[in-house]
């Protein structure tokens, strides 16, 4: 009787072990991520490339969730919040940038959809997935574009104003590039490092693309002059050589100098772009996620638990 007792607990023990192991058997492909990192603006108020001027990073935060198609493939969803900004203070003296006396801030929402290509297969059971894996991705997305600056102490909104006569979307199409990182922290989570650089199709994510305002001056000077809109003057030249002791723009030296007053850079890049690098963490949607010890409720941890 003792042996047919032993038997039957060392069976259901073994039934029990099994049945603990095979949950993680499974495959996972939904998930669940998010993460937070530095965003850097290129364009016409800041060049990584062509000059020295150093890292002026803002930051940008971002929740996604996936779903594995493939051997090596996974599908992606993204929504991020993204702060941006660009000043000539600190530029490269070689860019003669500085005079121009320009600065603006973005905080702008964005929403892409990408498609991650994995050196190592992904569609494997969840206990057996990667220690890591590295990753190329690529896709397609939409952000807000509302550039800001300075006027009088407060911040106003740039695109209103049309300062090179050339109006400008509020929401522009980007396409999301770059390269990833994963380390499986546990059978239900991975930490990831992620990179990309979102390609646009607009030169007006900082509000100036014209290098100089000789062919809209005078429309600017007319709005001014008149008092019809007189801030479009005020924003588009700050240029402390044109303004007068008064701090506002000398009307005569500009139309003295033909409009050649500089706002652009010159860059070779036609359109805007940014950088962001990010560090978070992806949680997989496993059937028995609640039973891990991340998410279990500790307070009744030595009672018996049948889920």
């Amino acid at each position: 009787m003792k042996k047919f007792v032993f038997l039957v607990i060392f069976l259901a023990s073994a039934s029990a072990y099994s049945q603990s192991f095979y949950r993680f058997r499974f495959e996972e492909p939904w998930s669940f991520g998010a993460s937070i990192g530095p965003t850097q603006y290129l364009g016409e108020l800041y060049s990584f490339w062509k000059y020295q001027e150093g890292i002026q990073p803002d930051w940008n935060a971002n929740v996604n969730i996936s779903y594995t198609f493939g051997t090596k493939l996974r599908a992606k969803g993204n929504f991020s919040y993204i702060k941006m900004s660009g000043q000539d203070p600190p530029a490269d003296p070689r860019s003669n940038r500085n005079p121009r006396n320009l600065n603006f801030r973005a905080q702008n929402w964005e929403i892409n959809g990408t498609i991650e290509y994995y050196f190592k297969p992904v569609k494997v059971n969840n206990i057996t997935r990667e220690l890591w894996n590295i990753y190329l991705f690529a896709g397609l997305g939409m952000s807000t574009n509302n550039p800001e600056t300075q006027l009088r102490g407060e911040w106003v909104d740039l695109r209103p104003y049309q300062l090179e006569n050339n109006p400008y979307e509020k929401y522009i199409v980007v396409i999301p590039t770059g390269l990833g990182f994963k380390y499986k922290l546990n059978v239900y989570m991975d930490l990831t490092l992620e990179g990309s650089y979102r390609w646009t199709f607009t030169d007006y994510m900082d509000d100036i693309s014209a290098y100089n305002v000789s062919e809209f001056y005078l429309d600017l000077v007319d709005d001014y002059v008149t008092g019809n809109n007189p801030d479009r003057l005020r924003l588009a030249i700050r240029n402390p050589n044109f303004l007068d002791d008064n701090g506002e723009p000398d009307v005569d030296k500009i139309l003295r100098n033909g409009g050649r007053v500089r706002r652009g850079s010159g860059l070779e890049e036609r359109f805007d772009g940014y950088l962001t690098i990010n560090l978070g963490v992806e949680i997989y949607f496993s059937k028995d996620i609640w039973d891990n010890f991340i998410f279990r409720n500790r307070v009744y941890e030595k009672a018996f638990r049948f889920w």
